[in-house]
């Protein structure tokens, strides 16, 4: 099984991420919603969608809107939130879907977790397809230049009774945060492995699924992106 696969579908990981920043991801939401100005009647596809809290948030603004994820409980969750212009499913964003929609988001790093090349290109064809003519795309990847240089070795996190033990390292291009617990007097152990893709791979990518880059930003208030000091690397594509 893909490390994804088993990891997000844990009740442990969204216990890790339990301190996520939500007020910071509907101001990015708000901030984007703002740059884009999509029509108020705009089909949104958000894949990669987890607990579905920007889709939910999407919503809210009016927006119809779609998530997708391959964790069959994170879209439990979010399926308590769904009404007739909100809707989730369980997808691998590697598979095609059906229906065309005026923007694709694909969020808080939801990208590279493949070890095969060909995998990330599927993901970018799905988005591809998913595109109605004159609709955008927008990829939010970290900065993963930026990552590296500023990669904690090793700490632990505690969450209520758990001590998560964290340890990151580079190998092959690829992060690792290898976690390990234990709970309940069982052993836990999970690596997430993320590839550190650049912009100028990403531009690879996209000349070769035909998507074409518009805009870059490094944060969340849509700042100008430097790969030096940039938290994040977003990005806006057409087709």
């Amino acid at each position: 099984m893909e490390w994804f696969s088993s990891w997000f579908d844990t009740p442990y990981y969204h216990q890790l991420y339990n301190n996520r920043d939500f007020s910071e991801a509907e101001k990015f939401m708000s901030n984007l919603l703002g740059h884009l100005k999509l029509d108020s009647n705009s089909t949104i596809l958000d894949l990669a969608c987890g607990k579905g809290r920007h889709s939910i948030f999407l919503n809210k603004k009016g927006f119809n809107v779609t998530g997708v994820d391959l964790s069959a409980q994170s879209i439990e969750y979010a399926s308590e939130f769904k009404n007739d212009r909100l809707n989730f499913a369980v997808h691998d964003m590697r598979k095609n879907l059906k229906g065309d929609f005026d923007a694709v988001f694909n969020l808080f790093t939801s990208f590279g977790y493949f070890d095969d090349d060909n995998d990330d290109i599927e993901v970018l064809e799905t988005i591809k397809n998913a595109m109605r003519p004159n609709s955008v795309a927008v990829i939010d990847f970290m900065n993963a230049e930026k990552v590296i240089r500023n990669l904690i070795d090793s700490e632990v996190q505690k969450r209520g009774t758990i001590d998560f033990k964290i340890r990151r390292y580079v190998e092959d291009n690829i992060i690792h945060k290898n976690i390990k617990f234990q709970d309940n007097g069982l052993d836990y152990d999970f690596t997430e492995k993320v590839k550190a893709i650049k912009l100028s791979d990403f531009r690879k990518y996209f000349s070769e699924v035909g998507l074409e880059l518009k805009e870059t930003f490094g944060n969340y208030n849509l700042d100008e992106f430097d790969a030096n000091s940039s938290d994040r690397l977003i990005m806006i594509l057409t087709k």
